[in-house]
């Protein structure tokens, strides 16, 4: 699975050829986030409430990014890292 960015111990991924709706992966030890880019609400999984925090606010900072990916992979185009948090 593609990694597009990491920080703190959290690893974000993104299949774009999965499924709708737009979203993201975030694993953090043996957690797993599936995280909707358009409404940042979990769709699968969880994470712990600090890890899904700081996941949450990265999103929001990387929204346009995030989708901007998910269109390159629909067009097969290679994806593109999106900076940490720091």
């Amino acid at each position: 699975m593609p990694e597009i960015s990491r920080f703190f111990g959290i690893v974000i991924q993104m299949f774009w050829s999965h499924h709708a709706p737009p979203h993201f992966h975030a694993l953090y030890g043996s957690h797993e986030a599936l995280i909707d880019i358009r409404t940042l609400t979990v769709i699968r999984g969880s994470l712990p409430p600090r890890v899904l925090g700081l996941t949450l606010e990265w999103a929001a900072l990387h929204r346009l990014e995030l989708m901007a990916n998910w269109q390159r992979g629909e067009t097969q185009k290679p994806l593109v890292q999106i900076a940490p948090l720091v």
